[in-house]
């Protein structure tokens, strides 16, 4: 194989996407050869950017079947991701799924186990991972150059969404059609990109405000506080009503500070440990010297094909992922203890309770506003 022959299922926005940079070329090692949706409706206007040369399906099933494909980027809706990406899988199709890897952690499981069962490449499009800011926070961290982490705070403001935004599509902010609100549509790559960094936390209370600033019934506004096994703690909060937003990664360590913002990583070092200073100083005010230390760092780059192409090399070469797809449960796993923790009012500790999880947002869905005709049930497993 020289060429991966991928086919995409789901031709929304982010579907879009895909289908456009995999017919232009811009990954080498790529080809797209079938994509599928299941609105028919939409398939005039499919056709006119895929071509005429595209299979074009509307049954994924057919098209996994088809012998077209060798991977599939699966970019439907929410609660659909790993229905669909474990029927790929199943059918020894490579899978790429699209975030978050699903509404609630029992469904994420079921697809992880199966991932390990069969013997394909399963990837998840964590895009944000490959951007240099944060590649180079990744390599403070695990070289120790950071010491031991004590703190982080992300503030992610920026993710303004208009009343019309979420009244463009009945789906929208709503239990039934997406689990969930700013947590799981605007911040699974902040969650993902927090636990990457620092870890997850041992417990976490948090304060999520449902339809605060806006007509929905999903969380609009979120404010979290974790803490970790060393004693670091984690303040992380969200909206989709501020502007202009703030978008503000701080993580101090023993050894020194970082701060990503506004496209630029800023790094304090200390001359020595904070432990070692206060142990030795015995002159009252004073602290370590500190120096503003300038690190190279690439632009700025969180590109869809970044990911797609490096998944390209884990199936015909056998490289590492950047985004394993068995690490897409671990930001789930944040904003369903968010939700629980409001939820319950009280704090919630890792792993989570996933049958309290799936009842309370059961009961959710249930109430939820009727704006599409189809009704949904959900069991353990995460199956409709």
């Amino acid at each position: 194989m020289e060429k991966v022959r991928f086919g995409i299922i789901g031709i929304g926005n982010i579907g879009t996407v895909h289908a456009r940079y995999l017919l232009a070329g811009t990954v080498k090692e790529a080809c797209l050869t079938a994509v599928c949706d299941n609105a028919v409706e939409k398939h005039s206007a499919i056709r006119e950017l895929v071509g005429s040369a595209v299979p074009l399906f509307s049954d994924a099933q057919e098209m996994l079947q088809s012998g077209l494909i060798d991977a599939v980027i699966v970019a439907t809706p929410h609660y659909d991701h790993p229905r669909l990406s474990m029927m790929a899988m199943r059918h020894g199709i490579h899978t790429l799924c699209e975030k978050p890897a699903g509404v609630f952690t029992a469904q994420v499981q079921e697809m992880n186990d199966c991932a390990r069962d069969c013997d394909v490449v399963f990837g998840i499009m964590y895009n944000q991972r490959p951007n240099p800011l944060y590649q180079k926070v990744k390599a403070l961290i695990d070289s120790g150059e950071l010491g031991e982490i004590r703190r982080s705070n992300w503030i992610i403001t920026n993710w303004y969404r208009s009343q019309s935004y979420y009244n463009s599509g009945g789906w929208r902010a709503t239990w039934k059609g997406e689990g969930g609100g700013v947590l799981l549509n605007q911040d699974p790559h902040q969650l993902d990109l927090w636990q990457w960094l620092v870890g997850m936390p041992i417990r976490l209370r948090a304060f999520c405000q449902f339809g605060k600033h806006r007509d929905i019934e999903v969380e609009d506004e979120v404010t979290a506080y974790a803490e970790y096994a060393n004693g670091a703690t984690g303040v992380f909060i969200t909206t989709v009503a501020e502007t202009p937003g703030t978008n503000r990664l701080e993580i101090a360590g023993d050894r020194g500070k970082v701060v990503v913002e506004e496209g630029t990583l800023r790094y304090w070092r200390l001359s020595e440990s904070e432990t070692d200073f206060n142990a030795r100083w015995q002159n009252g005010f004073g602290e370590p010297e500190c120096t503003e230390i300038t690190l190279p760092v690439e632009p700025e780059c969180s590109e869809h094909y970044v990911i797609t192409a490096n998944f390209c090399a884990a199936v015909l070469r056998d490289e590492p992922l950047i985004a394993p797809g068995l690490e897409g449960i671990r930001g789930l796993t944040l904003s369903n203890a968010m939700h629980l923790s409001t939820w319950t009012d009280d704090w919630v500790t890792f792993p989570i309770d996933e049958k309290q999880y799936l009842r309370l947002l059961q009961q959710r869905i249930n109430h939820s506003v009727e704006k599409e005709a189809a009704s949904v049930t959900l069991d353990a497993t995460g199956s409709w």
